[in-house]
């Protein structure tokens, strides 16, 4: 299957289903984390099932905004945010569809809550477009710094030690049946 990312070692398991065959370094900074979001989140983008590990069980940065990613597998002595991740994942909890001159995004991360954004303005949507790939902060003009942090604001944007990548995938598979997200 095409589609999914270089950068993280992987092999198809199945018809559906990944297997990472090196611990991601999720809980790592700058580069490193910014390409294992991405990985996931392409994988939820094409409806795969990812089986994982983290490489170490700390974050840098707050874990529930990930929640919509697929979670890692169980390992002992996990901190409780791990736990918390795979009990509350479900499919489409966070998710983007693009349509001419906009970007709609919802979020359900947080329980009981539905969020509805749209992005619409041009330098918005050019920065959201530019962070589907991980991006060093240095590239970013005026205009996408601002933008940048809008997106941070909304949780649509993972920043870590100068990297920064977008959070949504864009889902183009429902699971069977639909009504059950």
């Amino acid at each position: 299957m095409s589609g999914l990312p270089a950068g993280v070692p992987h092999r198809f398991s199945g018809r559906r289903r990944v297997e990472v065959t090196e611990p991601l370094r999720l809980g790592g900074t700058g580069r490193a984390a910014a390409v294992a979001v991405r990985f996931l989140r392409e994988c939820q983008s094409l409806g795969l099932r990812v089986h994982w590990r983290a490489a170490g069980p700390r974050t840098a940065y707050d874990v529930r905004d990930l929640r919509h990613l697929p979670p890692p597998a169980e390992v002992p002595g996990e901190p409780g945010e791990w736990t918390a991740w795979r009990a509350g994942y479900a499919h489409g909890m966070l998710y983007h569809r693009r349509g001419p001159g906009f970007v709609a995004v919802l979020d359900r991360r947080d329980p009981g809550t539905a969020t509805r954004l749209t992005l619409d303005h041009p330098g918005l949507l050019a920065t959201f477009g530019l962070l589907q790939e991980p991006t060093r902060l240095d590239a970013l003009d005026t205009t996408g710094h601002r933008a940048l942090g809008l997106l941070t604001t909304e949780r649509l944007a993972l920043v870590t030690d100068g990297w920064a990548v977008s959070l949504p995938p864009r889902v183009h598979r429902w699971p069977v049946p639909c009504t059950a997200i």
